[in-house]
């Protein structure tokens, strides 16, 4: 992860950034992935969550972000718990 700028680590961790997608229990779907695509061509960090119970444990969690960074084309800047904050490549 060390070829993410700071400048867009700092505005992952900002915590006035709002979830804007949430993962419900449907899990990870087609539209899921075209949802944060597009608000990825509109903002340059996206924060989702999943809703609790989704995944069993954090390797789980790690493997529903690696997948959703797949399909959005996006990458993941940081990942704590349910919440995580992608940015456009």
């Amino acid at each position: 992860m060390s070829d993410i700028p700071d400048r867009i680590r700092l505005l992952a961790s900002d915590p006035r950034l709002q979830v804007t997608i949430r993962v419900g229990k449907a899990g990870l779907t087609e539209s899921v992935s075209q949802e944060l695509e597009a608000q990825l061509v509109r903002n340059e960090v996206v924060k989702a969550k999943l809703n609790r119970g989704l995944a069993e444990d954090s390797a789980a969690r790690e493997q529903l972000w690696r997948q959703l960074e797949e399909e959005a084309s996006a990458r993941l800047v940081m990942a704590r718990g349910n919440v995580a904050v992608f940015w456009r490549r």
